[in-house]
């Protein structure tokens, strides 16, 4: 396995190969919320020129895994340096303001790149319009974050905003299906398998439309009583969009029951072999003969990822859930 650490040095007009001294790298990449976050460290002998904002890439056998920017350098008392550099995610963690209308999540994505200077690749067309979006003061990354909860909610499709070798893509999760097996007698180590309705489950959701007319709101509720039954009621609150008629308010309660009202399932992977390229948002098989809804076999969604590079191993840990895509 052979690596390639490039740091580009703008200023100096300089680049440095840092992968002949650096020990581990690890690089870890999130569904929701946050950047691709590669770190790495080395034993400073000699001054090297390394700048907060400097352009880094990291290749593992040709394959391009990572472009970001210098944010963090630390060192110590014994000249170990440690490096952190974010994904372009990370510039969106800017605050502003937008009001849209009548745009799709590509759209939207497209405008605030363009405003906070950043690259774009594929953005697919998720098929629906959002009637209005309007944030005041908060993190780009929150606003895009919302568009991707309401186009989930208004369509039941599972879309996966990452940075894709330094260009913002927006792309459908089914079509980001891995060919890894992830099992028994293949990449799998230690896992732990989880469920539970503490998290994410709701089997009450309760939808309100302001009414300028009334000046209160109308409320929608859709609920399961069987589960209600079983669990206890666990409700989730959402204020929609005053545009939206009974219709599509009813089809979007109707699709966020069919999301929540089930028990999570989720499984944790530490210390399997690695697979180069696979990241959170993408999905895998996982096939383990012990765990009933997974012996034959299912496609999970990877809620997060983290890569270890050490002593020319490659190993990863792996958080992924089920759903219904």
């Amino acid at each position: 396995m052979s690596y390639k650490l490039l740091v580009f040095n703008a200023e100096a007009n300089s680049m440095y190969d840092y992968a002949p001294i650096t020990e581990k790298v690890t690089y870890t990449t999130n569904r929701n919320g946050s950047a691709g976050k590669l770190n790495f460290s080395y034993v400073q002998e000699k001054p090297i020129n390394l700048t907060e904002g400097a352009k880094v890439q990291f290749y593992v056998d040709g394959k391009e895994i990572f472009l970001g920017f210098v944010f963090i350098t630390e060192q110590d008392r014994w000249g170990v340096v440690s490096v952190t550099a974010f994904d372009q995610l990370r510039y969106l963690k800017s605050n502003a303001s937008y009001s849209f209308v009548g745009k799709k999540l590509g759209e939207i994505i497209q405008q605030i790149a363009a405003d906070m200077q950043l690259q774009i690749g594929t953005l697919e067309d998720t098929g629906y319009t959002i009637p209005t979006l309007t944030k005041e003061n908060i993190e780009c990354l929150d606003i895009i974050e919302y568009g991707l909860q309401t186009t989930q909610y208004n369509t039941g499709r599972t879309f996966i905003f990452y940075d894709d070798f330094g260009k913002l893509s927006l792309r459908e999760a089914k079509n980001m299906m891995s060919d890894v097996l992830i099992g028994n007698g293949s990449v799998l180590a230690e896992y732990t398998y989880k469920s539970d309705i503490n998290s994410e489950t709701f089997n009450q959701v309760k939808l309100v439309r302001p009414n300028k007319d009334t000046g209160r709101g109308d409320t929608y509720v859709f609920s399961d009583s069987s589960t209600i039954k079983k669990w206890g009621l666990l409700q989730k609150y959402e204020k929609v969009d005053e545009n939206l008629n009974e219709a599509q308010i009813n089809q979007q309660g109707n699709i966020m029951m069919a999301y929540y009202d089930r028990v999570l399932k989720t499984i944790s992977v530490d210390g399997a072999r690695g697979v180069v390229g696979l990241k959170a948002g993408s999905m895998a098989m996982f096939k383990i003969k012990d765990v009933p809804e997974l012996s034959k076999g299912y496609y999970l969604l990877l809620d997060k990822v983290k890569h270890t590079f050490s002593d020319g191993e490659h190993t990863m840990s792996v958080e992924a859930k089920i759903i219904n895509i």
